[in-house]
């Protein structure tokens, strides 16, 4: 028998479950959250059909050498931003990951304040998906941008 790692969700568990349904429940602490967020503060708050948002915080431990928050950090939360806005719109059965991304930075990522990342479906077909993502300021600029391109499969 194989246990999951921590906070990983037993498939048994959602099998019968849309991907809104999921991160709902997710909100709602049915479920623990991703693994992903035991090492980046980061939680959904809200979510809808095509619709991902999330609040965080830049950890210490990706701060740069000269002291500023890596941008891989950045690209960490809009990709989660990215493909969760796909995975709300996925029916029961369908899974997918991601082909590409591409994100741009447009302003130093401050530490010590909460965040908001916002991740949008675009388009959704039988087997590719496409998204795009902003994180945000807590005065509402945008410091960082992404979009994406996922292959959706049989689960």
């Amino acid at each position: 028998m194989t246990t999951l790692p921590p906070g990983l969700v037993d498939p048994a568990e959602i099998k019968g479950l849309t991907g809104l349904e999921l991160f709902q429940g997710f909100i709602a602490g049915r479920f623990p959250p991703p693994p992903l967020t035991g090492n980046i503060p980061m939680r959904v708050t809200e979510v809808e059909y095509g619709v991902c948002i999330w609040e965080t915080e830049a950890p210490d431990w990706f701060l740069n050498p000269m002291g500023t928050v890596h941008g891989g950090y950045a690209m960490a939360v809009l990709d989660s931003a990215l493909g969760c806005s796909v995975h709300t719109a996925l029916d029961v059965g369908e899974a997918y990951t991601t082909i590409e991304a591409k994100v741009n930075m447009t302003r130093p990522i401050p530490r010590g304040v909460t965040l908001r990342c916002e991740g949008r479906m675009i388009t959704k077909g039988r087997r590719t998906a496409t998204s795009e993502a902003k994180l945000f300021s807590p005065e509402g600029k945008v410091l960082a941008f992404g979009t994406s391109s996922l292959m959706i499969f049989a689960a």
